[in-house]
């Protein structure tokens, strides 16, 4: 069986000694190395090759956001989990922008961890429709009052694309999705691959960073 490569990076070594016996306990994950800051990451990054990495987020010198950065920049074939204390940390928006397929909670049950492992290297991403709320909020409030719609990219995207895109930033889930469309849920998921082509990102949430971006969506007629 193939195992899927981890790094762990955070500065408590607690933090990093229950995630490593948590991910331990699972055949299906391999912990290939540990860092305690954001410098040592981006050098492991290179070094180890790891599939997934859970990234702390507030680490003393370089951060998780400048880490994740960097990392993305240099292997965006690497998905990066964001670990924060709380459900909203303020500083998710910036670590999705940096490259991270999502976050979770520390407190998260080791089960619900080793899925959402499972779930980015299978090109997904993990945030809970609340979540996708919460971050949908911050990237409309931080980017330009005027976004002009890219011409290229909605030329390359059909209208069933944009509709699945949309709906995305409601905060749906491919099951919700494929109820309001009236589709499948392997019609759904296949829209979101040729979506990722496309755009040329990794998961879903960087598609919703660049629709965001790049005012592929009106964020101000969303639902609640």
């Amino acid at each position: 069986m193939t195992t899927i490569r981890v790094l762990l990076v955070d500065d408590e070594p607690l933090t990093r000694e229950i995630l490593r016996d948590y991910l331990s306990s699972d055949p299906s994950l391999e912990v290939v190395g540990e860092a305690s800051d954001g410098r040592v990451a981006v050098v492991q990054a290179g070094a180890l090759k790891p599939q997934v990495i859970l990234m702390d987020m507030q680490m003393p010198g370089v951060d998780g956001v400048s880490a994740t950065k960097q990392i993305h920049r240099a292997h965006p074939d690497i998905a990066i989990l964001g670990l924060s204390t709380f459900s909203t940390d303020r500083y998710v928006v910036d670590l999705l922008r940096a490259g991270a397929s999502g976050y979770v909670v520390k407190d998260i049950l080791p089960t619900d961890l080793t899925k959402a492992i499972h779930t980015v290297v299978a090109g997904e991403s993990v945030l809970s429709p609340d979540v996708v709320r919460h971050v949908v909020h911050g990237l409309e409030t931080s980017k330009p009052a005027e976004v002009i719609p890219d011409s290229s990219i909605l030329e390359a995207l059909t209208e069933k694309e944009l509709e699945v895109i949309r709906l995305l930033s409601q905060g749906m889930s491919n099951r919700e999705m494929a109820e309001h469309l009236y589709v499948t849920e392997s019609t759904v998921k296949a829209r979101f691959v040729k979506v990722m082509e496309k755009l040329g990102v990794r998961d879903r949430v960087q598609i919703l960073v660049c629709a965001v971006e790049n005012g592929l969506v009106d964020l101000t007629s969303r639902t609640a």
